[in-house]
């Protein structure tokens, strides 16, 4: 299907913005609004750690669960979104997670990331706005959470 190459430019910066906004929410902003960000059905899996998790209501439990001791920063890279018709994308993005729980305020020394992977992500425009309709983490390096404090 050949698309409009302003709407598929639209359609990518639009789905990059979701990946970027996604990490910004968990990290800088409140964890449960994340589900704000995915389809009404949308799901989020994590097939190494059999954790699926569906529909909207759901994903604010999940993502408000959060520890609100918890001081995290996730870096994203290398985003590929494919817009795959007008309406539907799909990506490719890896990131690094620096995580550790317990924290109460100041600098944390540095350590190597808790969890380096790639997300896979499903996209669907609805009313005119890109959701994720599916968010899938593989991780290619794990660790556990470390306590400070």
């Amino acid at each position: 299907m050949d698309l409009d190459p302003l709407e598929q430019l639209l359609g990518e910066r639009a789905c990059e913005r979701l990946i970027l906004d996604f990490v910004h929410r968990l990290d800088l902003g409140e964890p449960s609004s994340v589900a704000g960000l995915f389809t009404e059905d949308g799901t989020w899996a994590w097939p190494a750690g059999e954790r699926l998790v569906e529909g909207r209501a759901a994903l604010g439990e999940y993502f408000g669960s959060r520890p609100a001791d918890r001081l995290s920063r996730r870096l994203m890279s290398n985003v590929l979104v494919t817009v795959t018709s007008p309406d539907t994308a799909t990506a490719v993005s890896y990131f690094s997670t620096y995580r550790v729980d317990g924290h109460r305020d100041g600098l944390v020394p540095a350590e190597p990331p808790v969890q380096v992977g790639h997300y896979e992500d499903a996209f669907r425009r609805t009313d005119g706005r890109w959701l994720l309709r599916t968010r899938v983490l593989h991780l290619a390096f794990a660790g556990p959470t470390r306590k400070v404090g």
